[in-house]
């Protein structure tokens, strides 16, 4: 999903972490946290720390159907090739962890399990690297990491744009080569990558309230769907004095990508009502998408609460249903929703809630929820819930994972956590992404920023083609009103 302009609040935590911090539960702690995870069988290795102070030795053992690997010290980080052999052999079934460690001169026990997933996930996870600011933005950077191991590319990052922002990738649900990001700025557009093919695009056309915000691809690969926002910035005096980013008009549009055109419609631009967050239906018929009654803004911002509703897509003409139906009302529940996304598999749609407005990321209550589209039942994904901002998920192809941002533990960056789905929607205990360093999350200085899940790479690289499709002028979309 694209993001606004404005980043997000963070600050360095560093040591070791407490169990406060995102570490395990028990007598033995561990940092990150996966203990009792359920993963999939191609997930790179979950390499940790013994997160405990006064820790100075330990004999860590797993074990699968009689075989057994051990580590001795306090990390455990595994060589990629041993660790897929042994996860190979673990599909469908059962890993139990077991410790012995010395902690401040007493031998202490632990075990845990780790249950894997015989079916493969989406290889590939993009993310917007963000510095902690308030404010403003610096060395933004658009990555893709291949999750079967800690390769990592840079897709493009502010050396090659001058340190204009760039808002976080987006793929589409059906094509596999279907994908987009944003550059802002004087030199800025879209960068639509459709089946190999890079274009750099304007998509705002005259009388439109802004470029393109935030959107969808369509499964087709024609169009997107997206919100046009005047968005403000700014420190209000609710909960503390957070940072917030709000509307002050926000309008729905269509871009026809075969045609360079702006599909504009007056009952998704009205006056009176706050549009925005808008994603496709897993078969491309419909959009869902969030609406407010307008409010003075920041003034009223505790009384803006978004709903979530949908309406029908023509593929042929571009155009939307004028027929809209309220899924969830915002009234009804007294509070707000964001980021709604479908799940590929057309049985779930799944969003943010908070207390009020569309930045939930400086919101600790935000937490993740979703429909039945089925049975329109909503389940609240409690279990899930981290003790700080959890927001900004995507679906794997099959509708079997989703990854989101959570800033649980440290309540200062983000990082990716992936969570398995069962047939029934109860979520399993979710898993930070795995890095090659069990300390890595200790060190990093920035967020993982809106996670967005790929089945194939996207094909775009930093260098010589980023600077060129920066320097080159954007294809320009003429508005097309019904």
């Amino acid at each position: 999903m694209l993001l606004a302009v404005v980043c997000l609040a963070a600050a360095c935590c560093s040591g070791t972490p407490s169990t406060s911090l995102s570490g395990s539960e028990g007598p033995v702690v561990i940092y990150p946290d996966y203990k009792d995870v359920t993963i999939p069988v191609n997930i790179a290795p979950l390499n940790y720390h013994y997160a405990m102070a006064g820790a100075s030795s330990a004999v860590t053992t797993f074990s699968l159907d009689g075989r057994t690997i051990r580590f001795r010290g306090l990390k455990v980080e595994w060589n990629l090739r041993k660790w897929k052999s042994f996860i190979a052999e673990a599909a469908g079934k059962t890993i139990t962890v077991s410790v012995d460690i010395k902690v401040e001169g007493r031998n202490v026990s632990d075990s845990w399990s780790i249950s894997v997933i015989a079916d493969k996930i989406d290889p590939y996870l993009t993310y917007r690297l963000i510095e902690p600011t308030y404010q403003t933005w610096s060395n933004v950077s658009i990555r893709e990491r291949n999750i079967e191991n800690f390769d990592e590319l840079t897709i493009n990052d502010y050396r090659y744009t001058e340190n204009s922002c760039m808002n976080c990738h987006i793929h589409g649900n059906s094509p596999e080569n279907l994908s987009m990001y944003y550059v802002r700025g004087p030199k800025g557009g879209a960068v639509l990558n459709r089946d190999g093919k890079l274009r750099k695009l304007n998509l705002r056309a005259e009388g439109m309230l802004s470029g393109a915000v935030y959107g969808e691809l369509h499964p087709s690969g024609r169009y997107g769907v997206f919100s046009t926002n005047v968005i403000i910035p700014g420190i209000h005096a609710m909960a503390g004095g957070r940072s917030e980013v709000f509307d002050t008009a926000s309008d729905l549009t269509v871009a026809d990508f075969d045609s360079n055109t702006m599909i504009n419609q007056p009952h998704t631009s009205r006056a009176d009502r706050f549009e925005t967050f808008p994603c496709f239906s897993a078969d491309g018929s419909e959009v869902f998408y969030c609406v407010a009654d307008t409010v003075h803004v920041p003034g009223d911002l505790g009384n803006l609460l978004y709903s979530l509703v949908k309406v029908s897509f023509d593929a042929g003409t571009g155009k939307l249903g004028e027929k809209v139906d309220t899924l969830w009302n915002a009234r009804d529940h007294g509070t707000s929703i964001c980021h709604p996304k479908a799940s590929p598999d057309g049985r779930w749609i799944m969003f943010t809630v908070s207390d009020y407005g569309t930045f939930p990321v400086n919101h600790d209550e935000s937490a993740l929820q979703m429909i039945d589209l089925h049975t329109g039942a909503v389940h609240d994904l409690a279990s899930i819930k981290g003790n700080h901002s959890d927001t900004f998920h995507s679906w794997s192809s099959d509708g079997r994972w989703f990854v989101f941002a959570s800033k649980r533990g440290d309540g200062q960056f983000s990082k990716a956590y992936y969570c398995h789905l069962d047939e029934y929607g109860n979520p399993s205990k979710p898993f930070v992404l795995p890095q090659k360093s069990s300390r890595f999350y200790i060190n990093n200085l920035k967020s993982f920023n809106v996670p967005d899940i790929g089945r194939v790479s996207t094909g775009m690289k930093a260098g010589k083609e980023a600077k060129t499709l920066y320097e080159a002028v954007a294809e320009k979309f003429a508005v097309m009103n019904y």
